[in-house]
């Protein structure tokens, strides 16, 4: 066996490997899953996945203020992609920019009347689906601890 042969074996050895093989199928799944979800939301509702996650950021607590800059930390989106996508949210009329009380250079934005109402649809449009799809396949005894696993790996990404 050659060197190229030996590295080649090396590399289809490491590439089947266990970690990679059980990452890619969480990847696969919740690339899968956040599929379902988007196309669900865009032919019931109107609404891309991300807009239901702006709105479901601004939803979460009403009297909070939320500037652009932690949408996008929160949302892990550029400055000008969180742009766009507000543009295009306050274009439709689900969410307003409010100047800040505190600091003028920094805009706020928050639900509109529509945006709440939008933002309920979806939500139940978002519930059928990983009901469907994300608890009904895994057994009962088995959920509790694969969203726990989920929420520790969180934290270690998170805390890393």
């Amino acid at each position: 066996m050659d060197a190229t042969t030996g590295r080649i074996d090396e590399a289809a050895q490491a590439a089947n490997s266990e970690r990679v093989h059980d990452f890619g199928l969480l990847i696969k799944a919740a690339t899968r899953l956040g599929q379902r979800i988007d196309t669900a939301l865009r032919r019931e509702c109107g609404l891309s996945h991300t807009m239901f996650e702006v709105l479901i950021r601004l939803c979460r607590q009403p009297d909070e203020e939320v500037s652009q800059r932690r949408l996008a930390d929160d949302l892990t989106l550029t400055s000008s992609g969180i742009t766009r996508l507000i543009d295009r949210m306050e274009e439709a009329g689900l969410v307003r920019r409010v100047p800040s009380p505190e600091d003028r250079r920094s805009v706020l934005v928050e639900p509109t009347e529509q945006g709440c109402a939008v933002f309920l649809q979806a939500a139940a449009v978002h519930s059928q689906v990983v009901e469907r799809y994300f608890v009904t396949p895994v057994p009962r005894a088995d959920y509790g601890r694969l969203t726990s696993s989920l929420g520790e790996i969180n934290r270690a990404l998170h805390d890393g």
